[in-house]
């Protein structure tokens, strides 16, 4: 019996605004096609076709009152960009030669789009000389609408062939796994035409009045805090986790407006909740494709910061803006498929569909070894410059790369690379409530383990260490990297004469250090893992640096993802964010102090020699940034700066607010800014 009941009295709207489904069909079959044919992505190498589904899309959009088109592309290092994206939008309007008016839209236009390569963040390989940036149709992304414009998702590559943005080395990636994939399944007795890497990703955010944004220069401009002492209360009873959002309060209606706004997206936003933090909520929507699941996640985060002005709010998307409270996440739940629909990471699944109980412990065993191997590329993953307050700070994962898998799989794990080849079986535990009325609730056969930056999850795992602000691709883009390598050589070992189980039982052998199940919060872990020889960069510059070793480097070219030249203008294009983050913040907090605090505290009879002298260090420290020998240097003192000069002089300023008269204080509070639900206080 179907649990489905449809009614489409709520659901009217869902997906008018994004071009498949029933939408697209009905204005391709106006022009002789129809919806299935653009899931055959070959349509972009036809010209007659490329001219309908333009012709379609121009009619969809000029029904709606949309004239206007653009390539939606995704430039490097855009976290202070709105939505994170670029875009020149274009009007379709043309002429008649008698003058009227009328709209054109061609294949050649949603097909191709030339701008500027060089006003991006490139890493030097695009100058003003040679700044040619193209862009190309994602087909197995839609095109979607909003107000009068079409956005087409783009690619943008240089003159010369290589990836200026994110979403160009995201294919690349899945593109090298899906090939991995069915080549290793081959010789595995599967035979399968590829795979899929479906995602679904935790966005953790905060809303907080507009008023009191609107006098904060450094969440204006930064996205965080650099000043401002704890109020007598903050999360300390975790109160605000999960407990009820106030329905006759601003964020509500904030909330369920940005759902809905998703849904006409054709994004299933699934769930919404307060987390942690004061005033720090989360939506996560159906899991889907990583591509569509990235570019929508964007759309998401742009749509919140759009619509929280509206309710006279702030969305605040940044890692860590608040001192002594939880900062946001963004947890990037990843799982792959065949194209067939087996689940790789679902053992019945995978047994059933292929036939063979041996071929779930040589995925795993990849995957173990994956991530002992490549660690440090997941640890570049997510060096955003806020997730250096995060990591290992009792609220997000430790900056420590190992994976969970509980402790049936463990068991069953180790005595598969011991020789012991069976079929993996997880078993449920019933647990009983002790009421007779209670239904019996089953445990799966993982506990969850929050503690880990990559812990299995029952059918998936999840990468939890994902900083709230980023763009998950490079992300995904190292994880199916990892993956595709990982496959890779045990097929060229089972071509080369090895048995697969055999390869796979190696592989654990050497990795299987990787995998902990304890409590990655425990002080002495770190200090364990160096033992044991496990990633552990607590740095987010050093971990930058690992774009461009030797064997990193080899993997991503070996797969076709990044050449040389790609690695090191990526590992320019982060250097550059976090010196360019830091010199922001130190900016605001040199303004904040001189404009504000030090005329406040003068104002109240209260002595600002320290804060006086916190300046002249800050600035003297910035002086020094700026005098490095190299990006890499500037960026290792910009952290020295940022984790320990503006700690200290942020304590200077923080003691002052404390003694200072509220009437006097002239910058927004924290007990302003974190309980938007309880009322303002000055």
């Amino acid at each position: 019996m179907s649990q489905t009941v449809d009614a489409p009295e709520i659901s009217k709207g869902y997906g008018e605004s994004v071009f498949k489904g029933a939408i697209a069909d009905k204005y391709l079959k106006a022009v002789g096609m129809s919806a299935a044919d653009l899931d055959d992505y070959s349509w972009i190498n036809d010209s007659a076709k490329a001219d309908k589904v333009a012709k379609a899309l121009l009619k969809w959009g000029l029904d709606a009152g949309a004239s206007s088109f653009c390539h939606w592309f995704q430039p490097m290092a855009a976290t202070f960009r709105h939505g994170q994206t670029g875009q020149v939008q274009l009007s379709t309007l043309e002429y008649n030669s008698d003058g009227t008016p009328t709209f054109e839209l061609k294949g050649k236009h949603i097909l191709f789009g030339e701008t500027d390569g060089s006003s991006y963040p490139n890493g030097g390989m695009r100058a003003t000389h040679t700044a040619g940036g193209y862009l190309c149709i994602d087909p197995s992304s839609p095109p979607f609408m909003r107000d009068d414009c079409i956005f087409i998702p783009a690619c943008f590559v240089s003159y010369d062939g290589h990836a200026l943005d994110e979403k160009t080395p995201l294919h690349r990636a899945h593109q090298a796994m899906s090939k991995e994939t069915a080549r290793l399944f081959k010789h595995c007795g599967f035979e399968v035409k590829g795979a899929v890497n479906n995602i679904g990703l935790e966005q953790e955010l905060f809303f907080i009045p507009r008023e009191a944004y609107q006098r904060r220069m450094d969440l204006q401009f930064t996205g965080r805090t650099v000043l401002g002492k704890m109020p007598a209360r903050g999360q300390e009873l975790c109160d605000h986790y999960m407990s009820p959002i106030n329905t006759e309060a601003e964020v509500y209606a904030c909330m369920k407006e940005i759902q809905e706004q998703c849904y006409k997206l054709g994004i299933p936003l699934k769930t919404r909740h307060r987390e942690v933090a004061p005033n720090q909520y989360e939506f996560a929507p159906l899991f889907g494709s990583v591509i569509t699941q990235t570019d929508q996640n964007l759309m998401v985060m742009q749509i919140a910061e759009e619509v929280a002005r509206k309710h006279d709010l702030a969305c605040l998307l940044q890692e860590k803006p608040f001192a002594g409270v939880n900062g946001s996440g963004k947890h990037n739940n990843w799982s792959i498929s065949t194209l067939c629909g087996a689940q790789l990471l679902n053992p019945g699944d995978l047994t059933a569909k292929s036939g063979n109980p041996n071929l779930f412990p040589i995925v795993m065993a990849a995957l173990v070894a994956g991530v002992d191997e490549y660690g440090d590329l997941m640890r570049l993953a997510i060096a955003s410059p806020g997730n250096d307050f995060r990591l290992g700070a009792m609220e997000a994962p430790p900056s420590v790369i190992s994976t969970y898998l509980g402790t049936q799989m463990t068991a069953y794990l180790k005595d598969f690379s011991e020789g012991n080849v069976y079929e993996y079986k997880p078993a449920t535990s019933p647990i009983n409530l002790g009421v007779d009325i209670m239904p019996i609730v089953h445990a799966p056969a993982e506990d969850r383990n929050r503690t880990s930056p990559f812990p299995y999850g029952g059918h998936r795992f999840e990468f939890r260490a994902v900083g709230s602000s980023q763009n998950v691709s490079l992300v995904n883009t190292v994880l199916n990297a990892l993956t595709a390598k990982k496959f890779s050589e045990i097929s060229d070992r089972v071509e080369a004469g090895e048995d697969a189980v055999a390869v796979a039982q190696d592989m654990l052998k050497k990795h299987f250090k990787v995998v902990y199940n304890g409590n990655g919060y425990d002080p002495a872990w770190p200090a364990k893992a160096d033992e044991l020889g496990i990633t552990h960069i607590d740095s987010g510059v050093e971990a930058i640096d690992k774009f461009v070793a030797e064997k990193n480097v080899k993997m991503f070219e070996s797969l076709g993802i990044f050449d040389a030249m790609e690695c090191a203008a990526r590992r320019s294009i982060l250097l550059d964010l976090y010196v360019g983050t830091i010199e922001m913040e130190v900016g605001c907090m040199i303004d904040m102090i001189n404009q504000h605090a030090i005329p406040s505290a003068k104002a109240a009879g209260i002595d600002t020699a320290g804060m006086a002298a916190g300046v002249s260090k800050l600035e003297a420290a910035l002086k020094e940034m700026h005098a490095a020998s190299d990006e890499y240097e500037a960026a290792k003192l910009a952290r020295v700066l940022r984790l320990d000069t503006m700690v200290e002089v942020r304590k200077v300023v923080d003691d002052v607010e404390a003694i200072c008269p509220a009437d006097k204080w002239t910058i927004a509070t924290y007990k302003e800014l974190l309980f938007v639900d309880t009322g303002k206080f000055k």
